[in-house]
């Protein structure tokens, strides 16, 4: 059992090109280099931290992914905090064979994570997401104590994340209440229990 020493907020990255265009990007070549905030998308961000209420930030870490990487900068410029770390374990989940198509392949692969089917097109298990994110905050949780951490991602990893503090298994992901672009959410305050 953690007992954190730090607390960690969840966001979103606000709407993306990716987002508008209807695809899936999910792989590390498209992803870090293209598909970043639409206007809209920019705007979000600025009404969300605008509107945010919990615990200064005092230090904000991303996705390497451009769209999470612009919404961080955003956020950091917010809080006047320096530039924002970037984690890898943050990353988009892997879509496989759907990476590039439709993004109604979000729910057929879904589908297949409620009904805990997984290897099909390569698609990154949701336990692998799971552990990924939570060695994230374990590797935070060794680095510092008692900062307040504004973690950047993207709704997969994030939905995923949090059936970890919700008692849910990692493949339930979809019970969560969806997580919107540039929201941000509480995951876990100093002090708590995972």
């Amino acid at each position: 059992m953690t007992l954190f020493r730090n607390s960690y907020y969840l966001m979103r990255h606000g709407q993306s090109e990716a987002n508008v265009a209807g695809i899936v990007v999910s792989a590390v070549a498209a992803g870090t280099t293209g598909y970043g905030l639409t206007a809209e998308g920019e705007r979000q961000v600025i009404a969300s931290l605008a509107q945010f209420s919990g615990s200064r930030p005092t230090r904000v870490i991303s996705s390497d992914f451009l769209r999470a990487r612009q919404t961080a900068t955003l956020a950091a410029a917010h809080f006047e905090l320096p530039e924002p770390a970037l984690e890898q374990g943050l990353r988009e989940r892997f879509f496989g064979r759907w990476e590039g198509q439709a993004d109604s392949g979000y729910a057929e692969v879904w589908a297949l994570d409620a009904a805990k089917i997984e290897g099909v097109g390569a698609v990154e298990p949701v336990a692998a997401v799971l552990q990924r994110a939570l060695d994230v905050l374990h590797a935070l949780e060794a680095r510092y104590t008692g900062e307040v951490l504004l973690l950047v991602s993207h709704g997969d990893l994030v939905q995923i994340l949090q059936t970890a503090f919700a008692g849910l298994a990692a493949a339930e992901h979809r019970c969560v209440a969806h997580h919107q672009t540039a929201e941000i959410r509480l995951l876990v305050q100093v002090g708590d229990r995972l």
